[in-house]
């Protein structure tokens, strides 16, 4: 029994000491590099390439056809609005124009012909007028003495030769009478006619005149005119070449209106454009100048989208000074835009939320099924900074609601919660008051609890020494915006100073990075 005691208890022993010495005084001796949980100034960007352009470009074109006779612009020549920059052959549209000015001075001799016609006409219609009067009183004065000789004939007074020649001298001069009538009709159709002539006449006067401006204006077009002031930064035509104008009027110059305002032309990805807003200031670099930073400020956001290489992009306009014209047209320039700033934020770097012990990939492995640490409740009030992201704040909103909360709570807002429907009904009128009429929609679901503000808050894991030594101490935090080496510590035990594990030293404690949580929209 001795010897059987002896042949269980001796194994024992050998395997606990061999694991003493070959495992848990090797994970004794695991020593780790660490970094101080800081506080100091933290900065989110998002990064985008884009093109270097002038913020107004003119494109010159003809408007039409003919031989460049002579140039006087060429590369990088300022030029003035108006001043003149190329001649296009004009000896067409001068021939155009003469031809176009005799046909005016045709028509107008036309109309003084057509006017004496009238000055005849109306002096004919005088002279009918005053023989039809001659004519009506030759009628009367016939009547009389037909009337007469009629009553002189009734008493024998007169022979009847006398009574028919005085009827006829009567029927004669009523003849005489309806002749000068017509007489008078007909010249007024000749001064109605004279008077169309004349309206013809000044009618094609007014076509010809047009003839004559559109030839002066082709002859004009000939003269090709700098239309805003700035610099010539493309030259597509020589002396001698011909230009036509037929469908799409051809590009001579290019102009850049002020090469001292510039903008960058910059793509952004559809997971980032959220998170740029216009006014937000950004930097850039270009390959010409590599040691030299350029600021700007976001002008515009576009709407319109673009898909490159199966990604979808909006076009953000870069606002930049260029006083020393060291940014030229068409650089390609490299983007950072600050969307997010804090200037004492409590931060770690990047590499405590990469690392996890040797251990706990051991026991993950032996215990695969372990439940992952749980995130918080959905239906917790959300943390300011969600609050303020949901709702997109500008710097200036972020300030004065800061100041309203706290005013209200009287206490420290660091990584306080936002509990909407706690709020005074005053307070919740003073926040409406800073917000657009976009973000009041979303203000008001979150306080009905229905704004997409409340989805869970992801969690990390970070890991501290132990005070005595042995196993690193796991502590759980919520993180805010990241500059790619350091992260914002919003939530969690975490305080200035202490200690975070960043990399494991000696032993077999190195190993891949654990599966985190996204950190897409956190940086």
């Amino acid at each position: 029994m001795k010897k059987i005691f002896l042949g269980i208890l001796l194994p024992l022993i050998a395997a606990a000491l061999g694991y003493y010495f070959f495992w848990g005084k090797n994970e004794a001796e695991v020593r780790y590099r660490t970094a101080k949980v800081e506080r100091g100034p933290l900065s989110s960007y998002v990064n985008a390439n884009g093109t270097v352009n002038p913020v107004i470009t003119v494109l010159v074109g003809s408007q039409v056809s003919g031989t460049i006779q002579k140039l006087y612009a060429d590369y990088n020549s300022p030029v003035k609005a108006g001043q003149l920059i190329a001649q296009i052959d004009p000896a067409l549209f001068q021939a155009q124009v003469s031809q176009a000015r005799a046909k005016v001075e045709n028509y107008r001799a036309a109309q003084l012909t057509a006017q004496a016609d009238i000055a005849t006409a109306r002096a004919n219609v005088e002279s009918s007028k005053a023989n039809v009067i001659r004519a009506r009183v030759a009628v009367e004065d016939a009547k009389r003495n037909l009337d007469r000789s009629l009553e002189l004939f009734r008493r024998n007074l007169i022979s009847a030769s006398d009574r028919d020649n005085a009827q006829t001298n009567y029927d004669l001069a009523r003849a005489q009478l309806e002749a000068a009538q017509a007489q008078q009709k007909a010249s007024e159709a000749q001064l109605e006619s004279a008077q169309s002539r004349f309206e013809a006449a000044r009618a094609q006067i007014k076509q010809a005149e047009a003839e004559l401006e559109l030839a002066q204006v082709n002859l004009n077009h000939t003269k090709i005119l700098a239309p805003v002031t700035g610099i010539v930064i493309s030259r597509n035509v020589d002396v001698g070449q011909t230009v036509a104008a037929s469908l799409q009027a051809p590009t001579l110059f290019t102009i850049a209106q002020d090469l001292t305002e510039m903008q960058v032309d910059t793509n952004v990805s559809e997971a980032d454009v959220g998170r740029v807003a216009v006014g937000q200031d950004a930097t850039f670099t270009v390959d010409a100048f590599p040691l030299m930073t350029f600021a700007g400020k976001v002008a515009e956001i576009r709407n319109a989208p673009q898909t490159i290489q199966n990604v979808v992009t909006y076009a953000v306009i870069v606002k930049v000074k260029n006083p020393d014209l060291k940014l030229r047209p068409g650089m390609t320039a490299n983007v950072s835009i600050l969307v997010a700033h804090k200037e004492n934020a409590l931060k770690i770097p990047n590499a405590a939320l990469r690392f996890r012990p040797d251990f706990v990939k051991r026991e993950t492995t032996a215990t695969p099924s372990k439940a992952p640490v749980p995130p918080p409740s959905s239906s917790s009030p959300p943390t300011l900074e969600n609050f303020k992201a949901q709702l997109r704040l500008t710097p200036e909103q972020e300030a004065s609601l800061s100041r309203i909360l706290k005013e209200t709570r009287k206490e420290s807002l660091e990584g306080a919660r936002v509990d909407l429907k706690g709020l005074p009904e005053a307070t919740r009128m003073k926040i409406r008051s800073l917000l657009t009429d976009a973000q009041r929609k979303q203000f008001d679901l979150m306080i009905l609890g229905r704004g997409s503000v409340q989805m869970p808050t992801p969690v990390y894991r970070v890991w501290t020494p132990a005070p005595q030594g042995g196993r690193p101490l796991p502590v759980e935090i919520t993180t805010g915006i990241s500059d790619g080496s350091f992260t914002e510590v919003v939530s969690g035990a975490l305080r200035e100073g202490q200690e975070v594990i960043i990399e494991a030293l000696g032993g077999s404690s190195k190993g891949t990075p654990p599966p985190q949580p996204s950190m897409k929209g956190l940086r």
